[in-house]
């Protein structure tokens, strides 16, 4: 089971004479019950995990091995994880986090402002991640936590009403058409807009959401505007008086009507699947609507390491002796369906034809900013592009003003 034991382990003698800290959230009606399960504290004290329900049992599996080898008592708490980022960021402080959480990369820039995590050391261990994985989890030159996941949108067909996925949008709809269908394409937009889904069809024109340097960090930037912007804007506005995107289009209604057999495209990711059992399905690479390549974001879950603890050692030994081996990954996956981030994992997990076409396009995807300015943006480009496409607002004109709008928001949190 273990891996590896890191060079933090020659300081885990001392680490574990160190009282156990961040016991912890009692504000989940579940918290009780997990205590309960892992029992008490081990000869070697214990760490305090958050997980959300979907991850639980495979971190327990791995803490299993853990506690055995060490004498460690890894206790899970379990949390919604639309709950961790604020309580997370609430508790550190005050010393009342737990040693390590579940989390999304995506948090790092504002969790690191606000110091609340710590870095962990994988020396050549990062070398056994997908390369997407350990970026994202990159922040000012130093890797924070360890990343178990990867996970970002596609097309997924129903190869019983298209036999591929052309290269273009345009050929995509026209297939579509020809599938005789009630919808050529499924696509969630909903009356708030959602940036996330429509995102590469936005890179397709040039218009990603912030620059990024010569290594690929991002720079508090933005790059939605000029002329790739409203030309998005203008395909957006064309896209709804053709028919083809609608505010009424949400999650819920486009997952229903691609299982009813409605269409044969949708555009979402490997949460989906469950959803279509039983269907015959391919997944593949998002056709470009802007002429260049269509690159979705891709998010990447993991886990944080709390700066406040008193167990940051131990906790670092857990991820990297237990949490990162082939073993702990594949459970993870299977738990939850995503690619796992560890090369050797993945590879197992893209025996399934479906994970591997998702894996191909995460090869080119761009892993979600994790700016603490990124806070500033969802809102008001959501409300443009459900505006654009509903008729409420003009597309170059309204593009525009959605940019001056999170520049200004942008400058007024600095």
């Amino acid at each position: 089971m273990r891996r590896s034991i890191p060079l933090v382990a020659a300081a885990l003698g001392a680490a574990l004479t160190l009282a156990a800290c961040g016991g912890g959230d009692t504000d989940t009606e579940d918290t009780g019950a997990a205590t309960e399960e892992t029992g008490g504290a081990g000869e070697g004290g214990t760490l305090t995990v958050w997980v959300d329900e979907t991850r639980q049992a495979a971190v327990e599996s791995a803490a299993a091995a853990f506690e055995e080898e060490t004498g460690t008592t890894v206790e899970t708490v379990l949390k919604n994880f639309d709950d961790i980022r604020a309580d997370f960021l609430a508790q550190v402080p005050t010393g009342e986090g737990p040693d390590l959480t579940v989390g999304a990369s995506d948090w790092l820039g504002e969790f690191t402002t606000n110091g609340v995590v710590a870095p962990v050391e994988l020396g050549d261990l990062a070398g056994d991640f997908e390369e997407i994985a350990i970026e994202a989890w990159t922040y000012d030159g130093q890797i924070y936590g360890l990343p178990y996941a990867i996970e970002n949108i596609a097309i997924i067909r129903n190869t019983a009403l298209a036999d591929s996925t052309p290269a273009t949008f345009d050929e995509m709809i026209a297939q579509g058409r020809a599938a005789g269908t009630t919808y050529p394409f499924l696509v969630q937009v909903g009356e708030d807009g959602d940036p996330y889904t429509m995102y590469p069809f936005q890179t397709s024109f040039g218009a990603e959401v912030f620059a990024q340097d010569a290594e690929g960090a991002y720079l508090p930037e933005l790059e939605l505007g000029g002329e790739p912007g409203t030309a998005f804007a203008q395909w957006l506005k064309a896209q709804a008086d053709a028919g083809v995107l609608s505010t009424s289009m949400t999650y819920d209604i486009a997952v229903e009507a691609f299982k009813n057999g409605e269409s044969p495209y949708i555009l979402g990711g490997p949460w989906m699947l469950s959803t279509f059992e039983g269907m015959d399905l391919a997944v593949d690479p998002i056709p470009s609507a802007g002429g260049e390549p269509a690159r979705p974001f891709s998010g990447v879950p993991g886990f944080y390491v709390n700066a406040q603890s008193d167990n940051q050692l131990i906790a670092s030994d857990f991820l990297t002796g237990y949490m990162a081996t082939e073993e702990a990954q594949v459970a993870l996956y299977e738990a939850g369906n995503r690619l796992p981030a560890l090369t050797a994992a993945a590879d197992v997990a893209s025996e399934d034809p479906l994970t591997a076409g998702f894996r191909v396009v995460a090869e080119d995807a761009l892993p979600s900013p994790a700016l603490p300015e990124m806070g500033a943006v969802w809102s008001f480009w959501g409300a443009t592009e459900a505006g654009i496409i509903s008729g409420s607002i003009e597309p170059v004109a309204g593009w525009e003003k959605m940019v001056t709008d999170i520049q200004a928001a942008i400058d007024a949190a600095s």
